[in-house]
């Protein structure tokens, strides 16, 4: 089977969820600003970044976004009295809650110019009682498209170092209707 074909299958059920959940979903605001709190944070202007630790909790508009770390790529520009942020890089127990769905994994990155949200590693998807796992799931914030698929990334130890793909399946639940 090509690659095509199992992204479609992986993605199948997730159109279900989607189709499932569509009355409840909310555009995402995001112009809105990116409020934090955390226990620290060390701020590197040469880098133009800020590194935060510790029950770090991020949120704009209506979406949170909890981790144990998360470095804020800024641009350098000032507006409103803040950096603009262009990319977050979130690590460690990484949740993100929306109005209608709350995922989960080990890493993420929101690309704040491209309204995108990556994640990956042991990513878990649930909306009301459906619940979906995989290995990547990419969160689009302006269509609130969500695919997740079974590919996730790992580290090699071998010779040549580096990151590896790793295929790999999505699985879920999806609940049942109950009948009058």
């Amino acid at each position: 089977m090509t690659r095509v074909s199992h992204l479609l299958l992986a993605a199948a059920p997730l159109g279900l969820l989607a189709a499932y959940a569509a009355p409840a979903q909310v555009r995402h605001d995001s112009n809105a600003p990116i409020d934090f709190s955390a226990q620290s944070i060390e701020l590197q202007d040469r880098a133009n970044r800020a590194i935060l630790t510790g029950g770090v909790t991020i949120r704009q508009s209506t979406m949170t976004l909890t981790a144990n770390r998360v470095t804020v790529l800024y641009t350098g520009q000032i507006t409103s009295g803040s950096p603009q942020a262009s990319r977050l890089d979130a690590a460690g127990d990484v949740t993100v809650t929306r109005p209608d769905q709350t995922a989960k994994s080990n890493f993420a990155v929101y690309d704040v110019k491209r309204r995108v949200v990556t994640m990956i590693g042991n990513v878990s998807l649930t909306q009301g009682t459906n619940r979906l796992r995989g290995g990547r799931l990419t969160i689009d914030l302006d269509t609130g498209r969500a695919v997740i698929d079974g590919s996730g990334v790992a580290s090699s130890s071998g010779s040549a170092g580096g990151v590896q793909q790793q295929g790999g399946r999505v699985s879920g639940t999806f609940s049942v209707p109950k009948r009058d």
